[in-house]
């Protein structure tokens, strides 16, 4: 699907604030309510827009430490990577769960209350997996630019 100005520009809007009405959305982008809502729902129904999301501040949740983790799998039988990947993102601690191509493997990003509940983290859930080959961790120190 082709993207105009006008598409981008909702988008925009959209992402900055996925609350907006539809009259202040069509305010926002310089046209009228209906062509808005045609556009928008086009945007809905050819998948640019797959869906909408509240952005939960984590430490509210009592989740004040993120940590970016490294996977290095030893293991090549699409079975254990299968059920590796399963058991991974169960893991309610597993916000973020991404398959490499290079090293490492996966990219995950965790978060757990502190620096205690990610060592209990790291011994009881991630060491001794099978397939795991390393874990490396990146404990963050400031979040400059997130998605969310």
């Amino acid at each position: 699907m082709s993207l105009d100005a006008i598409d981008r520009d909702i988008l925009f809007h959209l992402r900055q604030d996925g609350r907006l009405t539809n009259v202040e959305l069509a305010k926002r982008v310089g046209l009228t309510p209906p062509p808005c809502l045609r556009r928008l729902k086009r945007l809905e129904d050819t998948g640019v827009i797959s869906g909408y999301r509240a952005v939960i501040n984590p430490e509210a949740l009592g989740h004040g430490l993120e940590v970016m983790v490294d996977i290095e799998v030893s293991a090549n039988d699409l079975k254990t990577i299968e059920t590796l990947e399963e058991t991974l993102t169960s893991y309610e601690e597993v916000i973020e769960l991404r398959r490499m191509f290079g090293r490492p493997d996966y990219f995950l990003r965790v978060v757990v209350a502190d620096h205690a509940a990610y060592s209990a983290f790291l011994t009881n859930r991630l060491t001794g997996l099978p397939g795991i080959l390393r874990v490396e961790s990146h404990l963050t120190m400031k979040t400059v630019k997130s998605a969310d």
